[in-house]
């Protein structure tokens, strides 16, 4: 096999920089496997391994710093037969740290190779998450209050199934990276090498050197047992062909004419626990069963049961180009936490807009016409009151009527809630 190093590209590294010799090694590598560069993706983010896609005659995809794992796991996924290899140095491998765990726990069959030389060469020599705490950096003090991060030992206690340590001045590197290219699972590579732009001048680090500090640590060579487990793609795959496929949504016909003509803008005002939302599901396939397009737009607290709770539904016989909602044609005012959340809307309602107004909330002032209901009098709890409002918008013919919402419940529920919902609607006074 001919190499694949893009010629009209040279490498354009520092001199002495050991970037260049893992580019040259592992072209070599691709061309004992016999691989071309229709077989190949080269992944990679920013920094000076973010270079290595522009070296290569292969498929690439360069993006955001330390997120070069995230598309290479879509690419994986979506085109399984390609071999995917990613380059990130030391400083994208920290700033994208939940990636990398994420590809461990996955063992998607990626090979990332971590070109790790202590620093930020190219953007100052500042720390990275590798730098020990003794070195001179451009960051001042700051690595020596910080742990340093091991690669191999993250990657091993996250679950990636191939993890080696080594130097890039390591004789037999290119059958190093062939052993974990044909590895069917995440492998990690922690490429030790020489920055000599910035952090070498600073510190001593030297082939010599790196070849004493890895004999000092415990090794990491290759296939990891206790991680041993199914690669994720195809394991996922299978999986998936055993599901249920999702049942498309069901088709709603139009049955009904609605009682109103035009475009009807409807907000639902409550509090949490009110059932906000599914009173804005329903009022949705309302309108859906009189041929009328529909959106829903909704907003909540991230508490559970506490603040407010709001549902802006549009009906309308024409497309809906913006779901925004200024001026309501119909409000229905059930949990103060929700009024109080949209007062301003109150002051500009046209005369025409209506108001379903819960007798126990507080309304700003108003031009528009309110129609108050005592839930209480009439024992509908609390949590019932949308229901409720759905029920007397219907009987008032505004935006839907009584046969709209029934058919809206029938295609919402089933029994015994649907028999619930049905008689509450029924026996709603809205007097």
């Amino acid at each position: 096999m001919s190499n694949l190093l893009n010629k009209s590209r040279p490498l354009v590294f520092c001199p002495g920089c050991s970037h260049e010799r893992i580019a040259r090694i592992l072209d070599k590598s691709f061309q004992n496997m016999g691989l071309n560069g229709n077989q190949i993706v080269m992944v990679s983010d920013i920094g000076c391994s973010g270079l290595f896609d522009t070296f290569f005659n292969t498929h690439a995809m360069h993006g955001l710093h330390g997120r070069a794992l995230t598309y290479a796991t879509g690419l994986k996924l979506s085109r399984p037969e390609l071999n995917v290899v990613v380059t990130m140095g030391d400083g994208g491998m920290g700033i994208g740290g939940a990636h990398i765990l994420s590809a461990c726990r996955r063992n998607l069959d990626l090979t990332l190779l971590v070109l790790n030389n202590f620093n930020f060469g190219m953007t100052g020599g500042q720390f990275s998450a590798t730098t020990p705490p003794d070195a001179q950096v451009g960051s001042g003090f700051l690595n020596r209050i910080e742990r340093p991060l091991d690669v191999c030992e993250v990657a091993c206690s996250a679950g990636a199934t191939y993890v080696t340590r080594c130097s890039a001045y390591r004789k037999d590197l290119e059958e190093e990276i062939e052993r974990a290219i044909s590895h069917e699972g995440f492998s990690v590579l922690d490429i030790w090498g020489v920055c000599t732009g910035r952090y070498s001048k600073r510190n001593k680090l030297t082939p010599q050197v790196i070849d004493e500090t890895l004999a000092k640590l415990p090794l990491r060579e290759g296939v990891v047992e206790n991680n041993v487990r199914k690669e994720y793609g195809g394991y996922y795959r299978k999986v998936a062909e055993s599901q249920k496929p999702t049942p498309l949504p069901a088709k709603i016909d139009k049955k009904f004419d609605p009682p109103e003509s035009g475009r009807q803008e409807i907000i639902i005002l409550g509090d949490a626990g009110q059932r906000i939302i599914t009173a804005g599901d329903i009022l949705c396939f309302a309108g859906l069963t009189a041929g009328l397009k529909v959106t829903q737009k909704n907003e909540y607290n991230i508490t559970v049961l506490r603040g407010p709770s709001i549902s802006e539904v549009i009906l309308s016989p024409e497309d809906i180009g913006f779901n925004g909602i200024d001026s309501p044609t119909a409000i229905v005012a059930i949990g103060q936490e929700g009024v109080d959340r949209r007062a301003s809307l109150f002051e500009n309602l046209d005369k025409d807009a209506l108001i379903i107004l819960a007798k126990d909330v507080e309304l700003p002032s108003s031009h528009a016409n309110v129609h108050r209901v005592d839930f209480k009098k009439q024992g509908i709890k609390t949590h019932d009151r949308a229901l409720a409002s759905l029920s007397v918008m219907a009987k008032l013919k505004k935006g839907i009527n009584l046969e709209m919402l029934q058919s809206a419940l029938e295609i919402r529920f089933k029994d015994p809630v649907l028999t619930s919902a049905l008689g509450l609607i029924d026996r709603v006074d809205i007097a």
